[in-house]
């Protein structure tokens, strides 16, 4: 997974987000966005010189992009709306811990309430249950340590 911030956007800097996201071997085959000002035509010839078939939602549907409309909620929801962002880099310093939590901890229901890197059982022998905080303390983890 890939992010990135900056507070006024130009087309150019999204483009070479794509390419960072992406890759230049292993590219999607698809990528659905909306109509945002920020797709400009530098971004659709990235898009087509990655091979990739670019779908635009219909003007203010974003249900037709749900899953990244989930993705953006969760970060919203669950990290954001708690925290008093400071500038640019502290902003990534969140988004970095928030995003390592998502992958690593997180239960996601339809991942089977696992994570999507997913994690081993613990059995009782590995110790006792002890608290680990994450994303400067707005989420816990639970592990086994050894005494």
């Amino acid at each position: 997974m890939h992010f990135n911030a900056t507070e006024h956007p130009p087309a150019g800097w999204t483009a070479r987000q794509l390419v960072e996201a992406c890759g230049l071997e292993e590219s999607p085959r698809n990528l659905i966005r909306d109509r945002d000002q920020i797709y400009g035509e530098r971004f659709s010839r990235q898009v087509r010189t990655l091979g990739i078939r670019e779908a635009v939602i219909t003007l203010r549907s974003p249900w037709e992009n749900a899953y990244a409309e989930r993705v953006i909620g969760s970060v919203r929801r669950e990290c954001l709306d708690h925290l008093v962002v400071i500038g640019e880099r502290h902003l990534m310093g969140i988004l970095s811990e928030y995003v390592d939590y998502y992958n690593r901890s997180r239960t996601h229901l339809s991942l089977a309430e696992d994570a999507p890197e997913p994690r081993s059982v613990q059995p009782p022998s590995q110790g006792r249950v002890v608290e680990a905080s994450r994303v400067g303390g707005l989420h816990h983890e639970y592990l086994r340590r050894a005494a």
